[in-house]
Formats: structure tokens, sequence, C-alpha cells
């Protein structure tokens, strides 16, 4: 009696704990929609000011901005790396993929014999970096998982002030970056300094005057020139710190897109594991109290048989 006694109470524990699994796994269904939906909408204006930026300094011949080329003589500072993690857990390897990624990064930019200033984005990385004994320079907990661009901007103006200050000489983001619904990777993403066009980048080949041959329709090529109002460098001094903006929101809803779809991905797969063992259970509770039964029932023909 005892044995099957014991075993109600797991099958009542593992009942609740599979009510609060497919709770969990609801919510993050319902969140990452909304995400879904904010990722994939802001998208597009990411790409495009990148390739106009691309295409612009590409076609306008030899422009250059410190934003692209660096603060003047050179890069002064240490590398400044911002690791993006969760503030919650219970959402399988998103937050180990991320951190695994920012140690290998770490270790090899030590091992260029570089000093790295790391900055933390969520509640998750603080134990990683305390266990491994690594120094954290700033947290940054106003994202969570639904940032605001208000905050990414800031952040983004505080990076950019930095680096053309020559107090960085480089600044790297290694967070999820969100591919689909069923795939995401980790990557290390340099923010600044933007990567320098090449001069096909921005499609087709640019000559040093600003003009460019578009194809046809007949397949022949026409010359194009291009005549920049205002100045392309005025014109980069409007779309490049726009670039890094919009670079690094995308980067915090991309992070926050993957971690829903990861904790609902492990909250479904707790709810079967659940459901799996709740009904291990019942078989076990029924075998049980089948031997039971039967136990009681040996003992009484036992006795009549005794009594005769």
């Amino acid at each position: 009696m005892a044995k099957a006694r014991e075993i109600r109470k797991r099958i009542k524990a593992v009942a609740n704990i599979r009510r609060i699994t497919k709770t969990m796994q609801m919510i993050a269904t319902s969140k990452f929609a909304k995400a879904q939906q904010r990722a994939t909408a802001s998208k597009p204006f990411t790409e495009g000011i990148f390739q106009l930026v691309t295409e612009l300094a590409a076609k306008a011949g030899n422009v250059s901005h410190p934003l692209i080329n660096g603060p003047t003589g050179g890069p002064k500072g240490k590398p400044l790396v911002l690791v993006v993690t969760s503030d919650r857990g219970l959402c399988g390897p998103y937050n180990g993929l991320v951190l695994r990624l920012g140690a290998k990064h770490i270790r090899e930019v030590r091992a260029a014999g570089q000093e790295v200033e790391i900055e933390l984005s969520g509640r998750k990385g603080v134990a990683f970096c305390r266990f491994n004994k690594i120094e954290v320079g700033r947290m940054h907990n106003e994202f969570g998982d639904n940032p605001k661009y208000d905050a990414a901007e800031r952040l983004a103006q505080d990076y950019m002030d930095r680096f053309l200050s020559g107090r960085n000489s480089s600044i790297s983001i290694i967070s999820m970056k969100f591919l689909s619904a069923g795939k995401q990777r980790p990557e290390v993403l340099q923010l600044l300094p933007l990567k320098p066009p090449t001069a096909g980048s921005g499609g087709a080949p640019s000559s040093e005057k600003g003009a460019s041959r578009d194809g046809g329709k007949d397949g022949r090529q026409h010359r194009v020139d291009y005549e920049f109002s205002p100045s392309p460098e005025e014109l980069l001094g409007e779309l490049l710190p726009a670039t890094v903006k919009a670079t690094l929101f995308q980067c915090l809803l991309d992070a926050a897109v993957s971690e829903h779809v990861a904790r609902m991905v492990a909250m479904k797969a707790a709810t079967d594991n659940a459901a799996k063992m709740g009904k291990l259970l019942n078989r076990k509770f029924n075998r049980a109290r089948q031997a039971q039964i039967t136990t009681e029932l040996t003992e009484i023909v036992s006795g009549a048989a005794a009594l005769e």
C-alpha cells in the first residue's frame, strides 16, 4: 500500500509539472509570434540602409569616414565585446551556445596579445563569467526579451562615441542570429569599424568619377552618371550612424526571438516528457495495485483453507 501511495504522489507531481511546462510553452509561443513579427519587419530596413551605404561609398569614389576607417591616428583602446544572453533560463541550449562562442572569441583575441573589455546583456551571462573568472565591465539590463529602439539607440551612440574617441579599437556583438523558426545560429558581428565596401560590392563596378554601368533589356551595358546632393561625405555622415543603430537593434531583436523559440521548443519537449512519465507511472501504479489485490485475495483464500 505504501508503494502505491508513493507512486500516486509522483503522478500528481508530474501532472503539476506538465501543466506548468504547457503554460510556459503557450506563453513562449505567444511571445515568439510577436517577437518574430518585429524582427522580420525591421530586417528589410536594416538590410536596405546597409546596402544603400555600400552603394554610396562604392560609387562615390574614395570617400572615407571615421566609422569606417577608424579615428585619426589608428586604433588606441581595447576591443570591446558585447555578449547578449537572456534574463531567464529554461530555454534549452540558447545561453550555452552564445556563451561558449563568446569565451572562444575572447580567448582568440587574448591569444593575439590584446586585452578585451567585456559587456553583458542579460543576467544569465553573469554566473558564467563569474565561474570562469572573466571580468565584466558593464551590465545592460534595459533590454530584456522585448528590446526598445530608444535603449538600443542610446547604447549605439555611446559605442560610436567611445570608438571615435579612441577608447575602444573595435566593437563586436556576440548574439544568436535568427534564421528561421527551426534554425538559429550564434555569431560574432563586428559593429565598429564598419567594413569598408569594395568597388563592386554595391552592384556594378564603379569608376573613379562616380559612374557605373548597368545592363539594359538588350543585355548591353549603359553608362550611368551619379550626381550627389548633398556631398557623399555629408550623406555618409547621416547614414553611417543610422546603420550602426539599426544593426545593433536588429541583433537585439534576433536574440529576443531566438530566446522565445528556444524556450518554446524546450517547454514542448518537457511537456512531452512529463506526459510519457505520467503514463509510465500510471502503469506502475496499476501493477502495484493489482499485486496488492492479488496478495489480499491470496491471504483470504489461505485463511479460509486453514479454518477447514
